[in-house]
Formats: C-alpha cells, sequence, structure tokens
C-alpha cells in the first residue's frame, strides 16, 4: 500500500502551496543521493517524496488526489512518477529548482548532467456508461515520434558533454557563476552527428503505434490518466515523454449520472399504477425486472442498491435511482371519456395523500441525505 502523500512529506490535508514546496524540500534534503551514498532505502525515499511532490503541488492533480486518492493515477496509467517511470533524473530536471539549480542536484559541489524529456501527447477517448461501469481496456492508435533507424549522435562541442554551460557574471558583490542548460544541445550533452533523410533534425520519424491502455471503473469525465513513456521519443538518451488519455462520457439513451449514482426515468401506465406490474428496467450491468405495486404514486424514487458506478476510490458502488412517472394518456375515445366521467364523484379516486406520500421536495431532500 502506498503511503498518502501529505503523510510522505509530513504535512496536514489543509497545506498551502508553500507549506508543500517548504515540506517537499525538507525530505529531499534529508534523503538525498549525495547525503546518503549507497543508501537504497534513502533513494527510495527520496523518490517517494519527489512523486508525492509532483502531485501536490499541481492544483489539478492535486484535487483529483484530494478526492480519489491514488487510485485516480492507477490502472496502468500511473500518477506523476507512478509505475516505475520515476529515475534520478526525472526528479532533476522536473524539481531542480527546489535545490536552486536548474536541472541539477546542486550538493556537493557536484554538477548532475539533465536528461532530456520528449514531449507529451494526448489523445481523447471516449466511453460509454456500461465502459466506466466496468473497466475496460482500449486499444488506441498513436502517431509518435521515435528515433529513426541509423541515426548517431556525438558529444555536443560547446558544452563538452556536460548539458550545461557556465557563465561568469561581474556584479557588485563580485564575480557570481551560474550554471544553465546549454543551448546547442538542450541540456542532453549529445548533438546528431548521422541521420536517415527522412528524419527530423533531431533525428526522430514519426510512427503509428497501437497503446493498449487499461481504464479502471470509475472514471469521470475530463479525467486525464497518463501512460508513461508512450509521447514522443526524445533525441539521445533521453526519455520519452507521456501520452495523456484524456476521458469523455459518451451520453446514454436512458441513464443519467451523477457522481456514482444513475438516474432512471420510468413511465408507468395508469392501469399498471392502479393494479400493479412488473417491468424491465436498463441497468450498466444489464436488464432487471421491478415491481410496481398497486396504487404506486407519480414522483416515487425507488432506490436500487449497488446497481450504480464502482467508486474510483474502490469503495462500493452507487446507486440506481428509478424515478416513477405516471402516464396520463393525452386523447381518449368516447367511452374511455364516460368512464372518467363516472369516476370523478368515486371516493377511490379522491387524493387523499397520507403521512408516508411525501412531496416532491422532501423526496430530493431523502435522495440526498
Amino acid at each position: 500500500m502506498k503511503k498518502d502523500y501529505y503523510e510522505v512529506l509530513g504535512l496536514q490535508k489543509n497545506a498551502t502551496a508553500a507549506e508543500i514546496k517548504k515540506g517537499y524540500r525538507k525530505k529531499a534534503i534529508e534523503f538525498h543521493p549525495d547525503k546518503n551514498p549507497d543508501d537504497t532505502s534513502a533513494e527510495e525515499k527520496f523518490k517517494e517524496a519527489a512523486e508525492a511532490y509532483e502531485i501536490l503541488s499541481d492544483d489539478n492533480k492535486k484535487a483529483r488526489y484530494d478526492q480519489y486518492g491514488h487510485q485516480a493515477f492507477e490502472g496502468g496509467q500511473g500518477g506523476g512518477f507512478g509505475g516505475g517511470g520515476m529515475n534520478m533524473d526525472d526528479i532533476f530536471s522536473q524539481f531542480g529548482d527546489i535545490f536552486g539549480g536548474g536541472g541539477f542536484s546542486g550538493f556537493g559541489g557536484g554538477q548532475r548532467q539533465r536528461t532530456v524529456k520528449g514531449s507529451n501527447l494526448r489523445i481523447r477517448v471516449t466511453l460509454t456508461l456500461e465502459e466506466i461501469a466496468n473497466g475496460v481496456e482500449k486499444k488506441l492508435k498513436v502517431k509518435r515520434k521515435v528515433q529513426a533507424s541509423g541515426t548517431t549522435y556525438k558529444t555536443c562541442s560547446t558544452c563538452n558533454g556536460a548539458g550545461q554551460v557556465t557563465k561568469i557574471t561581474n556584479t557588485i558583490l563580485g564575480r557570481m557563476q551560474t550554471a544553465a542548460a546549454c543551448h546547442t544541445c538542450q541540456g542532453s550533452g549529445q548533438t546528431i552527428d548521422k541521420k536517415p533523410s527522412n528524419a527530423d533534425a533531431q533525428g526522430l520519424i514519426a510512427e503509428e503505434e497501437t497503446v493498449a491502455v487499461k481504464i479502471p471503473a470509475g472514471v469521470v469525465d475530463g479525467m486525464q490518466l497518463k501512460v508513461s513513456g508512450k509521447g514522443n521519443a526524445a533525441p539521445g538518451n533521453g526519455i520519452s515523454g507521456d501520452l495523456l488519455v484524456v476521458i469523455q462520457e459518451e451520453d446514454h439513451p436512458k441513464l443519467q449520472r451523477e457522481g456514482d449514482n444513475l438516474h432512471y426515468d420510468l413511465y408507468v401506465s395508469l392501469p399498471d399504477a392502479i393494479l400493479g406490474a412488473s417491468q424491465d428496467i436498463e441497468t450498466v450491468t444489464g436488464k432487471v425486472r421491478i415491481k410496481i405495486e398497486p396504487g404506486m404514486q407519480s414522483g416515487k424514487i425507488l432506490r436500487l442498491r449497488g446497481k450504480g458506478i464502482p467508486s474510483i476510490n474502490g469503495y462500493g458502488k452507487g446507486d440506481l435511482l428509478v424515478h416513477v412517472n405516471v402516464w396520463t394518456p393525452k386523447t381518449l375515445n368516447k367511452e374511455q371519456k364516460h368512464f372518467f366521467e363516472s369516476m370523478r364523484e368515486d371516493e377511490h379516486f379522491s387524493p387523499k395523500p397520507e403521512g408516508s406520500d411525501k412531496s416532491f421536495f422532501e423526496k430530493v431532500k431523502d435522495m440526498f441525505a
């Protein structure tokens, strides 16, 4: 079981952005590999802290984590660096500013070569309610850049493979030395040596690939899942970007979603409402038969527990709320009109609401209780 991200950084749930950054810096310094050489336990805690910060420092990811927990980033898609896609270069490349050294470690006087990462790709996938309720694996065709066969690289002559250049500036306080990513190789330490004619300036070509994506049950419209390493490749020894899968929920012809609950409008004929009947209704797992009790009133809400959408956190399922609507015929023939005329004065047809016959607003209140 993964630790709670707030716990990893020693924070409370209501921590501010400044407190999150401060908490990460404290843990990163404590478990930094330069301070804990050859200590695999410290390295894992260093990575763990970076993963927690990667989620909590992003407002969108933090909101998803606060609502769904770790499962918002699971199902093969990962969150942040989840799923084994994390390495030390990732951390120093993305969070080097925390240590005050751009994309480098800034500890012990050492300079860590920056690893270039390829660009991310984004793809939208449309899911039915049934697919969302049960989880699904989608095979997506993705056009991504990969290193062209025959491409070779050489050490960058500008930075001599260091990936950074040093700049010395004279200030009123004296000479100041700063390091920045090499503008020639963008920090990779390598430049193109040879490449085929069909490759771009970085030695990459576009190829179509089929990527299998496991989508967990309970995802919501607009949620973004990540498949690590399936974005565009980076030149040289860089790491590939990620494939971002954006969920789009398809409208259902009969069911409406509200969080993990589903709503269904059931139209009942007047004879069935009076005499009682059985009727099949549609759910995300197939049809079920429900009983309409004699004297069923319009506006009645029947709750089918566990027939909704599974929680993305894995904590049970929502319910299916069946809204009963008694259908009143709009046209009648002469005999039918005569029958209902004769029933006007019949006491059985006079409204006599009982204590159990709640108003519409009371039913709505109960529904959300």
